[in-house]
């Protein structure tokens, strides 16, 4: 048992990390209730998680060369233990935005170092099994998050969705002192300016898309947020060019292969994830479900790509990487578009074929992704295309939370405008946080009937905009992976063991 005891303090801490971009998202309602937030809010709750997370990522790995990698994860753990506190403490919801981040930017010191965690302390056979528990654990996270943070939002209260990480935090920091000694350290030269530029490009984008839903897609504050974030993205290229030490090689996007794997992994996380805060506002607020049912409805999605990343992922040796991913993307993209069954009436089984759909897409797309990457660049980019690869993931949950909220509150306001209902952005921002029956409440009692049926056609047609945006960019996305894949190798590497060590 011992043995593997390096292995749980890695697995820990993945888990937990993990875990924590949906445990939210089942509490969503309950905390939009309890501190008063809008739709905005609520976008940004998940969205300051995922781009600290991704801006910090590929920085935190060479931190890691710089001062140790036992030190960075426990300094990680730490972090992310003292955000979550934050979190479950919060009186308002900028203090959880801001604990938000925070959890962040401890994930990203865990995230670049686990996997050489688990590098250093096995060998051969003991490795190879080691990296495929470290990547069931992976796999489970996201399902396991929607059940685990459904239970403890119901049972106690939706704080306990961040307190749960504490003594997770405390038990894999003694076991990381324990098991691991300290790496070797070497120096290297940080890239401040290029994860400010990356950070800040990424930040006002994202910012910009969240408020084109509340006020616009032309008014000025969009415009100009989205004009600051371009201008940070041309300065963070400038820097990439100049830099000795770059955080990305940008002549590795001019790769075909290595430029797929990057799209198709923006494009997974945005198409596949980014409704699923949407889904479980609609399934408490509007459904009635409780938030332990509402995770188990949104389940079949993880559960499915669970079994078929396991069942199939073996047989696809010698498979060129573009079909399992193109046809993946593919099938996200028809399984979004198979959610327009949702209509003002619907339960949640309406939900049910697309989201098996879209499970069996990402179930067949996620595994290869990591190969294909590595496969295009050479070896001694192995760490840094990995790090762009996860970047692009997180960043494609950030933005398709973004764009598809946006979208959703538009046509929801649009919908409430059309059945007279009063103040109708307003209203809008409000249900789609999870505000419905405090909004049905306010109204005088003789009109509480229409208001309800127009909340529920505003939803629908919200959601509707919402999965028709997801589909085209999930079929759109698989055309152009396709393409650029075409010329990408087995889905097998070449040299597994040799790019672990890289």
């Amino acid at each position: 048992m011992r043995k593997w005891t390096p292995l749980l303090a890695v697995c820990m801490g993945t888990f937990m990390l993990l875990i924590d971009i949906t445990i939210v998202n089942v509490a969503l309602p309950d905390i939009t209730s309890d501190l008063q937030a809008d739709f905005s809010h609520v976008q940004w709750v998940i969205d300051s998680y995922a781009l600290s997370l991704a801006a910090l990522l590929l920085g935190a790995g060479g931190l890691a060369d710089a001062i140790g990698r036992r030190r960075v994860y426990v300094a990680g753990l730490t972090i992310f233990a003292a955000a979550s506190v934050a979190c479950g403490l919060a009186q308002d919801v900028d203090t959880l935005i801001a604990g938000r981040a925070v959890q962040g930017i401890g994930g990203a010191a865990m995230f670049a170092t686990t996997v050489a965690l688990i590098n250093v302390s096995y060998e051969g056979r003991d490795r190879a099994t080691a990296f495929g528990l470290w990547g069931a654990v992976s796999g489970a996270g996201a399902g396991a998050g929607l059940v685990i943070g459904g239970i403890l939002t119901d049972l106690l209260s939706w704080r306990w969705a961040f307190w749960v990480n504490l003594p997770v935090s405390v038990l894999a920091v003694v076991l990381t002192l324990m098991v691991f000694t300290e790496t070797a350290r070497r120096r290297v030269r940080l890239d401040v300016p290029g994860m400010l530029t990356f950070t800040a490009a990424a930040a006002l984008v994202t910012y910009a898309i969240i408020e084109a839903g509340e006020q616009g897609w032309t008014a000025r504050v969009p415009v100009l947020t989205a004009l600051g974030g371009l201008l940070a993205l041309a300065l963070f290229v400038v820097l990439q060019r100049r830099s000795e030490n770059p955080l990305i090689d940008l002549g590795l996007l001019a790769r075909p292969v290595f430029a797929g794997a990057v799209l198709a992994a923006a494009v997974l996380s945005c198409a596949a994830f980014g409704s699923s805060v949407l889904i479980s506002i609609w399934l408490q607020s509007v459904v009635d479900l409780s938030p332990l049912t509402a995770g188990l409805a949104l389940l079949p999605l993880s559960l499915v790509s669970f079994a078929v990343s396991g069942g199939l992922s073996s047989r696809l040796h010698h498979v060129p990487v573009a079909r399992p991913i193109g046809a993946g993307l593919f099938l996200i993209g028809c399984g979004s578009l198979l959610m327009l069954l949702v209509q003002p009436g619907s339960s949640w089984t309406a939900l049910l074929p697309g989201l098996l759909v879209v499970g069996l897409g990402v179930g067949l797309a996620a595994p290869p992704l990591t190969s294909a990457a590595l496969s295009a660049v050479p070896l001694q980019r192995s760490g840094m295309a990995s790090g762009v690869l996860n970047t692009s993931r997180q960043l494609g949950t950030a933005f398709g939370v973004a764009i598809l909220g946006s979208v959703f509150t538009s046509l929801a306001a649009d919908t409430l405008a059309d059945n007279d209902v009063p103040a109708a952005s307003q209203v809008a921002s409000a249900v789609s946080g999870g505000q419905t029956h405090t909004v049905i409440q306010a109204v005088p009692s003789g009109q509480q009937a229409q208001v309800e049926q127009a909340i529920h056609e505003a939803f629908a047609s919200g959601l509707h905009g919402a999965f028709l945006v997801a589909g085209l960019v999930g079929i759109a996305g698989a055309a152009i992976a396709f393409a650029l894949l075409r010329k990408g190798t087995s889905v097998e590497e070449p040299d597994p063991m040799a790019r672990a060590e890289a």
